[in-house]
């Protein structure tokens, strides 16, 4: 009797302990750690995992290989501004005002007025309310400050982050002497084009004051020279102050290198981001690396510099790999990669107009897809989409299925014990249910892609079907005749005059057609009007959801340069804004 005692006592500890254990097991699959890493401008076609044999990726392939690959994730937009709110909020740009309804659709000032709403809910905020660490490296493009410098209405820590390094905007030619400018369009319309005319009435009015046809006033010609003057010390003063008030480093509030080096910056990032992790190592932490890697200008270390196959282009993704790598490294080391959920993406497609003045290809490969950034077809939408979570996700897994970068938002917010915003519209559907196999189909029946705030297509996944249709409003106009690209603006735009109108909208069944050379009519797809009727019918309904008073918050008001609003180093003045303490800390580590 005392024996069965014994062992009963023991029995009752070991079940309590198996209890108890499968209660920590739940919560910590209930609750994992979030890394999120997105890199800037990368194409579907770059990464070797998406059918790339000249790239070397082995750290996104080895994501990709243990876990699941998605092979139809698209990008809220094909604009970096507007794509990165979706993905921040779940939502539509369109709901947030963060979608241009003119020519310029993402922040290019950092002291600029507009940027992600105060009121919008992040999932870092989420996420910080449920106990998470959080943390934002690297680019954020998402607005700083409304009425003076220091209100930092839009900054990265009013939107649930705990800690920001990085840079507030985004990576321009401009940045990085040398490299060009995306300015030369405004260069030529607002100071060469009015000196030429005002050179041209110069020599005019002068001819004519000789020949005595006609009474010119010698303050004419003062005047005239004025402005020829006002306009010349106008383009030096922007070539000369333009890259340290809009290209620089900030941690969390201050500003620490100004102008931004490019000297060993994706080292310095993922040090931040390997730190952060080491620190955060017993809780659980969201972190967000936002690479500035590829957008143009494309810089690389020594050790990567002149290596890849592909140019700068190929240096910079291949560098951005070994930032992967660093990463999944620090996790399998501190043993957190059972309970982390990571996630690779890209903003948007590939740029495919970014060629050099010596014609070198500065843009990456939307593989079989058509168009890229800044427009609607695949290759400006369709983005890498890997998800790895050992034990929780099948590794090897291939996805086909139609899902967005706004699915962040709300399968995030679950994982953590989150409940959703009530009071929006929370376009983002979760995602474990199809990365974990209970269900083979997407949530998303229909999505809307805009270019900028105006809806361009419709896409219909229907039920019990294996199509994908896909209906074109509007399609921009290549140029040259034959090009895959707007390569006279740099991008393709949005407005009458550089988009085709199509009444009926052009459509496609994406399940046959990827690439998008085939257009359906009334007699290749008898179902066409049909087809048409629905997708219009579903547009209708997502377009009475959107609110017509969100203020803009990508209006001309709201993206010129405002003095007032200029961010500077603490230790300069007037608008010198140099200082280094990022040299200052590397050398009192060393």
């Amino acid at each position: 009797l005392p024996l069965i005692l014994f062992l009963e006592s023991k029995m009752r500890v070991l079940f309590l302990l198996l209890v108890f254990l499968g209660g920590t097991q739940s919560h910590t699959t209930s609750r994992p750690n979030i890394v999120l890493l997105m890199a800037d401008d990368l194409g579907i076609g770059d990464p070797g995992c998406y059918g790339n044999k000249t790239l070397r990726t082995p750290n996104i392939d080895r994501l990709a290989s243990g876990g699941a690959k998605l092979t139809q994730h698209l990008a809220a937009s094909p604009l970096c501004t507007p794509s990165r709110a979706s993905f921040m909020t779940g939502r539509y740009s369109v709901r947030s005002g963060m979608a241009s309804w003119n020519r310029i659709g993402v922040y290019i000032f950092t002291a600029s007025s507009g940027g992600l709403p105060p009121s919008e809910v992040t999932f870092a905020k989420l996420l910080k309310s449920q106990g998470y660490s959080t943390a934002l490296i690297g680019k954020w493009h998402l607005g700083m400050n409304c009425h003076n410098k220091s209100d930092f209405c839009h900054h990265p820590l009013r939107h649930g982050f705990d800690e920001f390094f990085g840079i507030p905007t985004t990576n321009l030619r401009d940045c990085q002497p040398g490299e060009g400018t995306v300015f030369a369009s405004a260069h030529r319309w607002l100071v060469f084009v009015p000196l030429q005319v005002i050179g041209l009435a110069v020599l005019t009015l002068g001819a004519l004051r000789c020949l005595g046809l006609l009474r010119v006033p010698p303050g004419v010609f003062l005047g005239l020279l004025l402005l020829v003057a006002l306009l010349l010390l106008l383009l030096v003063c922007f070539l000369n102050f333009f890259r340290p008030l809009n290209c620089f480093l900030m941690r969390n509030y201050d500003v620490t290198q100004q102008p931004l080096s490019f000297d060993n910056l994706t080292q310095r990032l993922t040090a931040e981001a390997t730190s952060f992790i080491r620190r955060h190592a017993e809780t659980p932490f969201l972190l967000f690396l936002s690479f500035i890697h590829v957008h143009t200008a494309h810089f690389s270390s020594r050790e990567f510099a002149r290596k890849s196959r592909h140019g700068p282009y190929g240096d910079s993704v291949e560098e951005m790999d070994w930032s992967v790598g660093q990463v999944l490294d620090v996790l399998e080391e501190l043993r957190l990669a059972d309970n982390t959920l990571v996630y690779f993406t890209s903003d948007h497609g590939a740029h495919v107009e970014e060629v050099t003045a010596k014609g070198q290809k500065h843009g990456g490969s939307n593989g079989i897809y058509k168009g890229g950034k800044a427009n609607n077809w695949e290759g400006g939408i369709r983005v890498p989409g890997i998800f790895r979570w050992p034990g929780v996700i099948e590794a090897g897994l291939e996805i086909d299925e139609p899902t967005s970068n706004m699915d962040i938002f709300p399968t995030v917010a679950k994982l953590a014990g989150s409940p959703l915003p009530n009071d929006r519209v929370i376009d983002g559907r979760d995602l474990m249910p199809l990365l974990q196999g209970k269900t083979r189909r997407s949530e998303h029946e229909f999505l809307f892609h805009y270019c900028n705030a105006y809806l361009n297509a419709v896409r219909w996944h229907p039920p019990n079907s294996s199509s994908v249709w896909k209906a074109f409003y509007f399609t921009p106009k290549f140029h040259p005749k034959g090009a895959n690209g707007c390569f006279s603006t740099h991008v393709c735009l949005c407005l009458d005059g550089h988009v085709t109108r199509h009444r009926p909208p052009l459509l496609f069944d994406l399940s046959t057609d990827p690439g998008e050379k085939s257009p359906l009519t009334p007699e290749t797809e008898p179902r066409f009007q049909d087809i048409l009727r629905v997708m219009q019918e579903a547009a209708d309904r997502h377009t009475q959801t959107l609110s017509a008073d969100v203020p803009n918050q990508l209006s001309l008001g709201n993206t010129l340069w405002k003095p007032w609003l200029q961010v500077c180093c603490a230790s300069s003045s007037g608008l010198s804004c140099q200082c280094d303490q990022q040299r200052q800390e590397q050398g009192t580590r060393n």
